[in-house]
């Protein structure tokens, strides 16, 4: 069984296809799939996926940090009072994107501190978005010491991994450690398969040889023999791990 720790299945992407993409993902052996929050608009959308795939389909609940502007705490009313109303396998996506746009960096801190808040509350697990802002994530994860989740699309190097990995984090590896002279790619080598977790992001950042296309959960395992070739593992020793570091960590 493998296991896709991050997908957008639920977006508009999919909308012409999305049960043909779901039996390709099952036919890739891929069995379940964490569908991680975005924001309210989306959301219904998401929790319906969810109820139309018990035990495959898992959701989570938070507000992505592109997604925070000066009403945000309005949204994280709304997660709050979501959380109260559903079951949810995780706090996310959430986090600090300083890629896109710096405007609301102060928000998105704030808002990403509230949610570490409601993890620990909860006891759930988080999903962290880092572009551009491990160094302000780290800041933000200092007064919860004792929070766990996943650095989803791990952006750091070999030592910020390491870093990672002893604070008791996984790391989300997807496509990109596919890609030609990827620096995803020796992190993998340098810290091996114990703290990974296979992800997508559909639609997003699809692995050779389908670049540029959209991306789907049916393409994990190419993720999961581009990650064995990398740590000269047996790709089914990196299916085993990988997936009960899912089910350990989602309690799936």
């Amino acid at each position: 069984m493998f296991i896709d720790t991050h997908s957008h299945i639920y977006g508009e992407e999919f909308k012409d296809e999305r049960k043909e993409v779901v039996e390709r993902a099952k036919a890739a052996g891929v069995e379940r799939i964490i569908l991680p929050d975005i924001d309210e608009t989306t959301r219904s959308a998401m929790l319906e996926l969810s109820e139309e795939y018990p035990g495959m389909m898992f959701p989570t609940i938070g507000l992505h940090p592109t997604s925070v502007n000066e009403d945000y705490k309005t949204e994280l009313k709304k997660v709050e009072k979501a959380l109260g109303e559903h079951r949810f396998y995780g706090i996310g996506e959430c986090g600090i994107d300083l890629y896109w746009d710096k405007t609301y960096y102060k928000e998105q801190f704030h808002a990403f501190s509230y949610q570490l808040g409601l993890a620990k509350e909860t006891n759930l697990p988080v999903i962290i978005h880092s572009r551009d802002s491990l160094n302000e994530i780290f800041k933000a994860l200092k007064p919860y010491p004792y929070i766990k989740g996943v650095f989803h699309c791990f952006p750091g190097n070999a030592e910020e991994a390491r870093r990672v990995i002893g604070d008791g984090f996984m790391l989300g590896i997807g496509g990109v450690v596919t890609f030609k002279n990827s620096p995803m790619a020796q992190v993998v080598q340098e810290v091996g398969i114990g703290s990974l977790l296979l992800e997508t992001d559909s639609p997003y950042l699809t692995p050779v040889p389908h670049r540029g296309k959209r991306n789907e959960s049916a393409y994990i395992p190419i993720i999961a023999q581009k990650i064995a070739e990398l740590t000269q593992t047996d790709l089914k020793k990196v299916q085993e791990v990988t997936s009960q570091n899912a089910m350990n960590l989602f309690t799936l």
